[in-house]
């Protein structure tokens, strides 16, 4: 067992060792020829460390397009794997503190057992990124996001801010983010970074806790050099911030950090961040909108949004106890999937391995299932926009996106009947309707001139996501 000296067993007491903080960049001045490029309209923009010019930055183009992610829960939370990733806060953080909890480390673990000896216990012995990175890009997702540091601050990274409690330093004794991150890159997806903001038991956090939030000790000697290093050594491309919430963005130097993110750092033409950034900032700030965990809006909102949510209904990292019934199947998966980018959403779905480093079986079935589905119904999801109308009225649930000049009307319940109904499409004497993954086009009549249709549907294939899909050409 690796030495755990540098960790008290009083989570309060956690120490970490500061190197010297890495600066960004600070300089705002227009080098000679990125002044020639701006005075051509071909210069980049410059922001300035506030909202109204941070919100001002164009979401990239490759974020909107991929509309389909995978969410990865991991860390030294996944040893104890019971209740949920919030296991040390229900533990020893919360006062009073979780009985169920307490019971499970009484009946457990020996008398006096500190949560930082879990961590030689995250062996992820059975880690094969390959593999993992296999099932991301079988499960039809364009983009995955690795936990790189939850809120016990334990880094899947050597971080050179979070001495011996890191996975270099002890459990895996490897670079989890780095190696995850090639592997998904070879397969030509895109790579993200969740990161805690505040850690709950970091002594210079709650030094700074207990001042009000008027020092920034944790901030500077912590924090943002340990964000700093983490982009410029792995390049993410999504930014997925959390843990923000107990202090407001002038506290963490939300917008300091995000100027130069967007300005001067290795990814600033192509990462986007969510709006965590600090106490008020959700659904107002950031790049995309998360507003809260499965947050589900009624309406088209009028800004980018994502949706993550968990496969395990109770948690988002790996739990012991999970009953099958405690989790979402596959039909609801699609289901929700469908519904988030019909109202233009992302679709963020999480799993979380296991400590010795393999994803559940149940959790690789429903990814596996959902691109299945996607395989056929991909062309009404990836780069889809939000239609004029983005539901029907109707008992059948039926969600619409488009493409171009192309509609797509997806059903996901089976109908009653072999037709189905559609009250809001406009047609034409060149309308078509085909159903994917089907290549002769289906029977359909006018409801009305020129508005709405009834379509003759055929034997509708077996298919475990319970959805189909109608694309229909020629219509408004």
């Amino acid at each position: 067992m690796p030495a755990l000296s540098s960790l008290c067993l009083k989570p309060a007491a956690l120490s970490v060792q500061s190197s010297s903080q890495v600066s960004p960049p600070l300089s705002a001045m227009l080098t000679p020829l990125l002044l020639l490029g701006v005075l051509l309209g071909l210069g980049a923009a410059r922001y300035s460390p506030d909202w109204p010019s941070l919100d001002g930055r164009p979401l990239p183009r490759w974020y909107d397009e991929a509309k389909v992610g995978v969410f990865i829960h991991w860390g030294v939370f996944s040893v104890p794997g019971f209740g949920s990733e919030w296991f040390w806060w229900h533990w020893q953080g919360q006062q009073p503190p979780d009985q169920k909890c307490v019971d499970y480390m009484t009946k457990t673990y020996p008398p006096g057992f500190s949560y930082p000896e879990f961590a030689p216990q995250f062996h992820a012995q059975f880690f094969n990124p390959g593999d993992w990175a296999d099932i991301f890009q079988a499960s039809g997702a364009k983009y995955v996001v690795l936990t790189a540091k939850h809120h016990e601050g334990f880094t899947n990274w050597e971080s050179p801010n979070s001495w011996n409690w890191n996975s270099v330093n002890t459990g895996p004794h490897r670079d989890l983010v780095g190696d995850l991150g090639e592997a998904v890159r070879n397969r030509s997806l895109h790579y993200g970074l969740y990161n805690s903001l505040y850690e709950w038991f970091h002594p210079l956090y709650l030094m700074d806790k207990k001042n009000g939030f008027k020092t920034q000790e944790f901030v500077m000697h912590k924090l943002l050099p340990e964000l700093y290093n983490m982009v410029v050594r792995y390049r993410p491309e999504v930014i997925w911030s959390d843990g923000d919430w107990e202090a407001p963005d002038t506290y963490w130097n939300s917008t300091q950090f995000l100027a130069w993110l967007y300005n001067d750092s290795p990814v600033k033409d192509t990462v986007v961040t969510n709006d965590r950034w600090g106490a008020g900032c959700a659904c107002k700030h950031g790049g995309y909108y998360n507003c809260e965990d499965k947050y589900t809006p009624g309406q088209l909102p009028k800004h980018k949004w994502e949706k993550c949510t968990s496969v395990d209904t109770f948690s988002w990292g790996y739990r012991r106890n999970m009953k099958i019934s405690e989790l979402m199947d596959l039909p609801t998966i699609i289901k929700d999937l469908v519904q988030t980018v019909a109202l233009g959403g992302n679709y963020l779905l999480n799993v979380g391995p296991t400590p010795d480093g393999m994803i559940p079986t149940v959790f690789e079935e429903r990814l596996r299932g959902v691109g299945a589905w996607l395989k056929i119904n991909g062309e009404a999801i990836y780069a889809s926009k939000p239609w004029r109308v983005q539901a029907e009225n109707t008992t059948l649930p039926i969600w619409y996106t488009s493409k171009g000049g192309t509609v797509y009307a997806i059903l996901t319940a089976k109908p009653p009947k072999p037709t189905v109904q559609l009250l809001q499409p406009k047609t034409s004497a060149a309308t078509k309707v085909t159903l994917l993954g089907l290549p002769k086009p289906l029977s359909w009549t006018p409801i009305q001139p020129n508005a709405g249709l009834i379509v003759l549907l055929p034997e509708l294939p077996c298919d475990l996501g319970q959805a189909w899909t109608l694309r229909l050409d020629g219509v408004q």
